[in-house]
């Protein structure tokens, strides 16, 4: 791997001022993404003390994320602003006023929105072109929302995490750039009226489809070309008459003086001699030797992880302090140090988490398109096992009148049991921004009669009703009791009183398989 230090100013400092800087490097292997190597002053991060963690320490050891959702789209994409009008994605500011949609129960409506962040980067370019005629570029992991939910331009060579891609025949939600541009639909009238009036006839209008936006083809223009994107208060916009995702969860970027959009993603904070800052914070005598939780804000086992090598020496930090520490990773690169979590499990309590909700496969694949499926999961805990350490489990999302029975929570418990995991903490869906609006579409297509149970039940909000939390505490802990973890209690709900009775009209019904 070739690795490259990039341009310095006339004074020899970094062009990006962070402190601690040491150097800025790029490699082929990362393309597009810069890594910022700094001397940090500190390791260990205290959890704040009104903060419900059952943990006080955190170690992160780098800023950003190399995940990348860089939803990108072509410079002269026209985005329907607050007042009505359209603009050039290229011209668009943080500040702007622009239209994206929120679900009012079932239905999506367009609502007004503020734009966060603004960013460029280039990208190869597909062309998307629907049956009335309106052409779209983007990147490829752009996503657009569909009939389907939102769906991606064209599926990554490879990708395991990446969800179903656009194909002819799918129908895009909107209204397409020629009724924005003859005067038709939602949009009838003209661009000089004023703002007052559009933002009248607009907001609060229900997004639909039809087949003037079936997708006709998607085509790879085999070049590569600036693009831009941009995040918004409701994660998603208007592009070309179609509505559009964006990319959220960036604002921590922006303590750093870096912008929370492309920065996010191309910008990577790299603590290169955290391992050696532990030490001397574990070797102080005011350490008490408390737990420390490592992956709560980055993942210690990113990509960039196999070149920097840091995880190796704050394992053995940790375990050389007499530290107990735990991991929570989605990066199979932590099969690369199970010798050494081995050896140090020895010495001082250590656990790793796995996420792992259903055994059905099937409608873990419906749910969780391109992801690892169960028995790939099962696996990698069973490996965790084997070595000789505690595997958490992270049983989420259970998803209500799906996959929370009893004989779906005993076939998960039993083969969890199986595998080899040392505990289970169960929750309840959680319908975050974004991911509400596809999981909804998704319903309403797979299981319509659900609909109005899960409107109920969330009541347009993120959380499922608190009675029904508690009351899959108390199933979910029956099923740790018969499969032997603990008293059966779950971590989740220790020391929380008896769940209350579920209301009859959002209470669990049978499970659909």
């Amino acid at each position: 791997m070739r690795w490259d230090q990039q341009k310095l100013d006339d004074d020899g400092a970094a062009l990006l001022p962070l402190k601690g800087m040491i150097r800025t490097v790029t490699t082929p292997e990362f393309d597009g993404v810069s890594f910022h190597e700094i001397a940090c002053r500190t390791a260990l991060n205290q959890v704040p003390p009104q903060s419900s963690m059952p943990f006080r320490w955190t170690i992160n050891t780098t800023r950003g994320c190399l995940h990348q959702c860089v939803y990108c789209l072509a410079a002269d994409t026209l985005i329907l602003m607050a007042d009505g009008r359209q603009k050039p994605i290229a011209d668009l500011r943080v500040g702007d006023r622009v239209i994206g949609t929120q679900l009012d129960g079932d239905r999506r409506r367009l609502v007004e929105t503020e734009v966060h962040a603004h960013w460029q980067t280039v990208k190869p370019a597909w062309q998307i072109t629907v049956a009335q005629g309106t052409e779209i570029v983007a990147s490829g992991d752009h996503r657009f929302l569909t009939e389907h939910g939102w769906t991606y331009v064209a599926r990554a060579p490879g990708s395991e995490a990446q969800g179903p891609a656009l194909a002819p025949g799918h129908r895009m939600m909107g209204w397409g750039l020629g009724d924005l541009s003859c005067g038709e639909g939602p949009y009838a009238g003209a661009p000089d009226e004023p703002a007052a009036s559009w933002r009248r006839e607009l907001v609060g209008e229900e997004v639909t489809t039809s087949a003037d936006l079936r997708v006709m083809s998607v085509r790879d223009l085999g070049v590569r070309q600036a693009m831009f994107d941009i995040t918004t208060g409701t994660g998603d916009f208007v592009a070309n008459g179609v509505v559009s995702h964006n990319c959220f969860a960036r604002k921590t970027h922006e303590y750093l003086d870096l912008d929370s959009g492309r920065d996010f993603d191309t910008q990577i904070i790299v603590k290169t001699n955290v391992a050696e800052v532990l030490r001397a914070e574990l070797a102080k005598p005011s350490w008490r030797r408390e737990h420390v939780a490592l992956g709560t804000n980055s993942d210690p086992y990113m990509r960039a992880e196999g070149r920097y090598r840091l995880m190796p020496g704050i394992i053995t930090a940790l375990a050389d302090s007499g530290t107990p520490f735990s991991i929570l990773t989605k990066g199979p690169l932590l099969r690369r140090d199970l010798p050494l979590l081995k050896e140090a499990a020895q010495r001082v309590p250590v656990s790793v988490a796995v996420s792992l909700a259903m055994v059905d496969t099937q409608l873990q694949q419906t749910v969780e398109p391109g992801t690892p499926d169960p028995r790939a999961r099962l696996g990698l805990i069973r490996a965790i096992a084997d070595a000789g350490l505690d595997c958490q489990v992270l049983a989420m999302p259970i998803l209500p009148w799906l996959t929370d029975s009893e004989e779906h929570l005993d076939a998960l418990h039993s083969a969890l049991a199986e595998a080899g995991a040392r505990d289970v903490t169960t929750g309840a869906l959680h319908l975050r921004p974004g991911a509400r609006e596809w999981f909804l579409r998704w319903l309403a297509d797979q299981h319509p009669h659900l609909v109005g149970r899960y409107r109920r039940l969330y009541r347009g909000g993120s959380y499922a009703d608190r009675n029904y939390r508690r009351w899959l505490g108390e199933r979910a802990a029956a099923a740790r009791r018969r499969h032997g973890f603990g008293d059966g209690t779950d971590p989740m709900w220790r020391g929380g009183s008896t769940p209350e009775a579920v209301p009859a009209d959002v209470g669990p019904q049978p499970a659909l398989f």
